[in-house]
């Protein structure tokens, strides 16, 4: 299977802090952190033709990351990120951008059927262009593909329908606690603790794994027959950007390469608290963790 990609699907883009620029996006975030536990990994997404969709290019190519992102006539996306006193981020993100237009093309259709696993989220649906592309390339993957729906919800940027169309495709649901106090309300479940509401999910859309993350108090891993809780580690926090796409990363990578979900479940944590004691999304893992 690992001779297949692992495939980011979405937005990729500039995250721009009071201090500065740092590149960005759940996707290209993901893909990147798969590159570091040795699988090939690849970055779908579209970016200007402009400065900023130069520099977008640069870097991957500069972290070896794999990429289909072609140059087309919008701008390259920002968000405006600002920093609260415990380092968690509030985002202003720019519309009608390239990652809102990513084009179909052979190359990503033939991608598709070379793909083992895939993470994709609701922000990339927010225009029609690429909620069509990325919808096509999900219905394009081989049967045994592992999905990720890391739902990532933002601002105003999702429907019912689009979560609902991303829940009946993936097998893997990736969510945190307020995303999940939204979805609970959305569809009305009538569990009333966070096990039952995933358990209401995981017969609901037929799910394979629910990854639910709670921040500082911790984080859990349901499946319709097991239950993992890990504490979240106490660490320095620099910043929490990318910590929870190096999460989503590290644990479809565990299970790639042959990995348990506890085990998964266990390195994914590790991985993630190490990314916010360092700035930026896309800090390199030491050596160990990888491992």
């Amino acid at each position: 299977m690992q001779d297949k990609f692992v495939v980011g699907l979405g937005e990729a883009l500039w995250d721009v802090f009071p201090d500065g620029k740092r590149i960005g996006g759940a996707p290209a975030n993901f893909a990147y952190h798969v590159s570091q536990f040795g699988l090939k990994s690849i970055v779908v997404s579209a970016v200007g033709k402009d400065s900023l969709g130069d520099e977008i290019i640069s870097i991957f190519k500069s972290k070896a990351l794999n990429y289909i992102a072609p140059q087309i006539d919008f701008p390259t996306g920002t968000v405006q990120v600002t920093l609260d006193a415990a380092g968690v981020p509030d985002y202003h993100i720019t519309e009608n951008v390239a990652w809102d237009n990513i084009p179909l093309s052979e190359e990503l259709t033939s991608l598709a059927k070379n793909t083992c696993a895939v993470c994709f989220g609701s922000l990339a649906q927010r225009s029609d262009c690429s909620r069509s592309t990325i919808n096509t390339f999900l219905d394009l993957l081989p049967d045994n593909a592992i999905i990720v729906f890391d739902i990532n919800l933002r601002q105003n940027y999702y429907t019912k329908e689009i979560i609902e169309t991303s829940l009946k495709k993936c097998n893997i649901l990736k969510i945190n606690e307020d995303e999940l106090g939204i979805v609970v309300k959305m569809f009305r479940l009538s569990a009333k603790n966070y096990e039952s509401q995933c358990a209401e999910l995981i017969r609901k859309y037929q799910l394979y794994t629910v990854i639910l993350t709670c921040g500082e108090n911790g984080s859990y891993v349901f499946t319709e027959n097991f239950k993992s809780f890990i504490p979240t580690p106490k660490v320095k926090v620099a910043d929490t950007v990318g910590a929870g796409d190096s999460f989503t990363a590290t644990f479809v990578s565990s299970l790639l390469r042959g990995k348990d979900l506890s085990t998964a479940h266990e390195i994914a944590v590790n991985v993630s608290a190490y990314v916010c004691t360092q700035t930026g999304a896309m800090p390199v893992l030491p050596k160990e963790l990888c491992e």
